[in-house]
């Protein structure tokens, strides 16, 4: 696996997911060790783990070689799961 690791560190969907990554598994760990991270009630949490969930979504499968959540004209050009044109 070849990963630019200086650029996926610069992208910000990249560490708006590995953030969001991070406050999920607080989270959990608290709750293996009896801690309560209940926000409001079950069903905000519930909700703001959802969107905890799709800011990591979102930042895993972004292309940090173009900007935004696009993606480049030669990914766009792909047509086969190996990404031969």
């Amino acid at each position: 696996m070849k990963i630019n690791w200086k650029i996926r560190l610069k992208h910000k969907p990249f560490l708006f997911g590995t953030f969001s990554l991070l406050l999920l598994l607080i989270q959990q760990i608290g709750a293996l060790f009896g801690y309560n991270t209940t926000i409001y009630n079950e069903q905000v949490t519930d909700i703001f783990n959802t969107v905890l969930a799709l800011l990591v979504l979102f930042g895993v499968v972004s292309d940090p070689t173009t900007p935004g959540l696009n993606d480049s004209e030669r990914a766009m050009e792909y047509n086969k799961k190996d990404g031969v044109k």
